[in-house]
């Protein structure tokens, strides 16, 4: 999906996640002898490196995905680092660094907190731990610096109020609605997945138990309410009713679009919280580039600009401008949503989810 959408989705299917399914320790062409070394250098001499680099190329963060537009400006105007970035979902990220290997293209990624293991299992990664690295909880970083997440997103219900009169504040009155629900593509994209587990959450599931959630989708598709893509130019040309997404995003597309238009919010009965994670390219061609944007990510400066986007500053230390913060919604409207509590099912669940919604879901679509 192109980032002039604004949505991470995939296209690559089962593909890419089986590509990952299998990485010998002979793929490694750097060992962590090498990578601890980075760890050791100063801030300042990264800085001098990545300047001489002069460049960083991302996958899967574009400029509208939660403002990364500002903190790519200023990475350029204060390191004078040139950027570029191609979208794409997380499955592909990581598929498309253990096939380019030592040829790659892409120096750092931006994945869903589950594929920060496999990224490192699949010895995918460069380590390195930022400056900032002891005010990030533990449940969002691994040990050793592989993958560390940046900002936060709880599954919202956005509703096009031009199309739906009374819009759905919970879980069952989307249940028991006639409008049209969308969620996207819950073959590859981690928003979708996510959507789906929250939905497993207010029935009954959790990340061991996806099904409460996969029928509660199965049952809208039977009904013929399971719909299109959620994404700007869908939803400003009028074609979805209601969309699943994460707070970031629906508040970020009803700014783009018509604030009044648009109603935001966090289901009654139960959500789920989760983060984005950057990964830096075990195989990075400008690897001080990607080690100085994750530093930068993780300053107040780049805390504040993901926030500006509508996400959650990873950081509980950092303090927002008043008008920055009131741009978010109400921390009362968190309070049934949760972190995936067992990471490692949910992590083995994922894997599942592809399979289950081709054959639960979407043969039902119509």
């Amino acid at each position: 999906m192109s980032k002039n959408h604004n949505w991470k989705k995939g296209i690559v299917g089962l593909m890419a996640v089986s590509m990952l399914g299998a990485c010998s320790s002979d793929d490694a062409a750097k060992g962590s002898e090498e990578a601890a070394d980075y760890n050791k250098l100063t801030l300042e001499e990264i800085e001098s490196k990545a300047k001489e680099e002069g460049k960083i190329n991302s996958v899967g963060m574009p400029d509208s995905w939660a403002n990364w537009v500002e903190t790519w400006d200023e990475i350029e105007g204060k390191y004078k680092l040139k950027h570029s970035d191609t979208d794409m979902s997380s499955a592909e990220e990581l598929a498309k660094f253990k096939a380019e290997k030592e040829d790659a293209t892409a120096d750092m990624g931006d994945v869903g907190i589950a594929f920060g293991p496999i990224a490192e299992e699949q010895e995918l990664t460069l380590p390195y731990k930022t400056s900032y690295w002891d005010d990030v909880p533990k449940w969002a970083k691994d040990d050793d610096g592989d993958w560390v997440v940046g900002y936060t997103g709880t599954m919202a219900i956005l509703t096009d109020k031009n199309k739906v009169k009374n819009a759905p504040k919970s879980w069952k009155e989307i249940k028991d609605g006639n409008f049209k629900v969308s969620i996207g593509d819950a073959l590859t994209a981690n928003q979708a997945q996510f959507a789906i587990l929250a939905a497993a959450y207010a029935f009954g599931g959790d990340e061991k138990n996806i099904e409460p959630g996969i029928k509660f989708f199965a049952d809208l598709a039977k009904q013929g309410r399971l719909t299109g893509d959620p994404t700007v130019a869908n939803l400003e040309k009028g074609e979805i009713e209601v969309a699943l997404l994460w707070d970031f995003n629906a508040l970020g597309y009803r700014s783009q679009i018509n604030e009044e238009r648009f109603d935001v919010t966090i289901p009654k009965e139960a959500s789920v919280t989760s983060g984005y994670a950057t990964v830096i390219n075990k195989y990075a061609k400008n690897p001080h580039a990607a080690m100085l944007t994750r530093e930068y990510i993780l300053s107040d400066e780049g805390q504040e600009n993901l926030a500006k986007g509508y996400a959650r500053p990873i950081r509980e230390n950092v303090e927002l401008p008043k008008e920055v913060e009131s741009q978010l919604l109400p921390e009362e409207e968190y309070a049934k949503a949760k972190p995936v509590k067992d990471e490692k099912a949910w992590a083995e669940t994922t894997k599942k989810i592809p399979q289950m919604w081709q054959d639960e879901v979407l043969i039902h679509v119509k």
